[in-house]
């Protein structure tokens, strides 16, 4: 007899998160067997009965992206045909959140795409974090819960940024100017913005740096972190007009190409990032990399939206700086 209780399938991506959400809510992974045929194909055996359960599957977007959209997308698919009362996609990392919108000709929104597959997959629900782009919510005809890491990031700041009083917040780019005034605005610090100059993608060819930096802790905040390059030169804009300490801290450390060079050769005294992407490799070569740690946010919306309760309480805090 089915009793609704929680089950948690995890994918390839990012297994070591998921045993982390798992046990913070008191369980343990529920079995699946995802495998690769040496054709290519992914298959995948659910292995045990979700009827009538509420299955919640985790899968973050990073590493063999394209592989780890299949799995989910066949899992949710498995679980829904299995009779599930309700299937809910856990998404740390939503997988190509960049490609959001139509920025030149023939462009195409692939972020639209992933939505509709993930919809007509089965999923009922998506839970995902710090999206690139909050719009992203609409391009899904289910409920979205867009989760935050400003909560952790300003708890970092507290504890681990010494001084942290005399620091200012920053934006490397326009785009995240919202998430930082808000993080400045919590804080009840002062903010900056740099605008950057793009070549071509992935590629900036100058920065110019808008507010007073000079003798202060300079803390970058941005959503993602991918080749590190913006990063790096935003750390020396910000030397090269007097501040003393350079911190970033990101949502998603995606660290692809060779971003952890890119790092190691920077002025930043440290690039702290979620535990969304994994990460726990690259740590052994960079010692400015630091992470938050995020299942416990996971782990309690996941408990919320079970047990039929407001998630955005998680996010109404009301703590003034100390």
């Amino acid at each position: 007899m089915s009793s609704n209780s929680i089950k948690i399938f995890a994918g390839n991506s990012h297994i070591e998160l998921a045993r982390l959400v798992a046990k913070r809510i008191g369980n343990e992974l529920s079995r699946v067997t995802v495998l690769k045929y040496s054709n290519k194909e992914t298959s995948v055996n659910i292995g045990e009965s979700v009827r009538d359960e509420d299955v919640f599957v985790i899968q973050s977007g990073c590493g063999e992206i394209n592989d780890n959209i299949m799995e989910l997308l066949i899992m949710i698919n498995a679980c829904k045909t299995a009779s599930a009362r309700r299937v809910t996609a856990v998404i740390p990392c939503f997988p190509y959140a960049r490609q959001d919108k139509k920025d030149k000709s023939r462009a195409p929104i692939s972020a639209k795409l992933i939505a509709n597959m993930i919809t007509v997959a089965g999923a009922d629900h998506v839970i995902t974090i710090d999206l690139h782009a909050s719009q992203i919510q609409g391009f899904f005809n289910v409920p979205v819960d867009n989760l935050y890491c400003e909560p952790a990031m300003l708890s970092y700041i507290k504890i681990h940024i010494p001084d942290w009083k005399n620091s200012i917040i920053v934006s490397p780019d326009a785009g995240g100017a919202k998430r930082a005034t808000s993080i400045a605005d919590r804080l009840n610090l002062d903010f900056a913005l740099i605008h950057k100059e793009r070549k071509k993608a992935n590629e900036v060819s100058r920065m110019v740096l808008v507010g007073d930096v000079n003798g202060k802790i300079a803390i970058l905040v941005d959503d993602m972190a991918d080749t590190c390059g913006t990063l790096k030169m935003a750390a020396e804009t910000l030397i090269d007009n007097g501040a003393i300490k350079v911190y970033a801290i990101v949502a998603h450390g995606i660290l692809s190409g060779g971003a952890i060079d890119v790092i190691n050769d920077s002025y930043l005294e440290k690039l702290v990032v979620t535990n969304t992407v994994p990460h726990d490799d690259k740590k052994h070569i960079c010692s400015k990399l630091d992470t938050i740690d995020i299942s416990s946010t996971l782990a309690e919306a996941i408990r919320r939206n079970h047990n039929g309760e407001s998630v955005s309480l998680l996010f109404h805090d009301d703590d003034t700086p100390e």
